[in-house]
């Protein structure tokens, strides 16, 4: 079975090393986090593993999983760089959406086979994103030697892989956060709205449920032209003004991306 280090074992570090580890794919063996007690916690989630304090402590592994901030993986492997330049080339990949494998140059000129691996999924809970991860796209991209290596490695614990081209991460990556991180947004908004205007929390709560529940559920039916409702939808465009103005004396910030969002639904619904 072949070696996995760690350096970075937050939410998405421990949910593949605890799927990796249950499917007996690779062997969790040094794990390196922002301080040792956080790696102990990691450790004992994924079942397996050593905490270790600092770069220069780990061991050769085969596979390098860097699992950090994207602000962090060119200072990351810059240093492990140099500490491993006299010892055996291995595979290294990183988990960001929207930076490619040549975030790893310190480490390509090593001789290392480098990728990067972006697996669509909200990480909220370990826990829970274990449960969730059959099924989950995940994006590849880096030097064919890497993606022969982790390709089945992710297909073992249930991912659907497929190939993404370096120059199209950032838009790839804007497309997730469209889907996904803007989502908590508009639902405070919504609720800060509802709030302001005197709707009770209680009901509140429950329009953003039941409207989010049956959102999701039109789109998954019908596409996001065929759920498209509202006054931008049906061309109200009297409607869409007044309204844009509102919510811009409300909230400057919010109207804008109501106006913003607004052209946008209109472009939709006259497809």
């Amino acid at each position: 079975m072949k070696s996995l280090n760690i350096i970075g074992c937050g939410r998405v570090g421990q949910t593949l090393a605890r799927l990796w580890h249950d499917s007996s794919c690779y062997r969790v063996q040094d794990v390196l986090t922002r301080s040792e007690g956080s790696a102990a916690d990691a450790i004992r989630f994924i079942g397996a593993g050593r905490a270790v304090s600092q770069i220069v402590d780990m061991r050769a592994a085969d596979v390098w999983m860097l699992a950090v901030p994207d602000r962090q993986i060119v200072e990351v492997a810059a240093h492990l760089a140099p500490i491993w330049g006299t010892r055996p080339a291995a595979i290294a990949f990183h988990c960001s959406g929207a930076l490619a494998s040549s975030e790893l140059a310190a480490l390509t000129t090593l001789g290392w086979q480098v990728a990067s691996a972006h697996c669509l999924l909200s990480f909220a809970n370990p826990a829970s994103a274990r449960q969730q991860f059959a099924g989950t796209p995940c994006a590849l991209e880096g030097v064919p030697a890497a993606l022969s290596e982790l390709e089945p490695s992710f297909t073992t614990i249930g991912a659907h892989c497929f190939a993404l081209a370096a120059e199209h991460k950032l838009l790839y990556h804007a497309g997730a956060v469209f889907a996904t991180n803007f989502t908590p947004v508009l639902q405070a908004l919504a609720n800060q709205l509802w709030t302001a205007t005197g709707v009770p929390p209680e009901v509140a709560a429950h329009l953003n449920a039941t409207l989010l529940k049956n959102v999701v559920d039109n789109i998954v039916i019908l596409g996001p032209a065929g759920a498209l409702t509202g006054p931008a939808a049906r061309g109200d465009l009297a409607l869409v003004q007044r309204q844009g103005e509102a919510v811009s004396a409300w909230n400057a910030t919010a109207g804008e991306a109501y106006v913003a969002l607004s052209q946008l639904a209109a472009k939709l619904a006259a497809r």
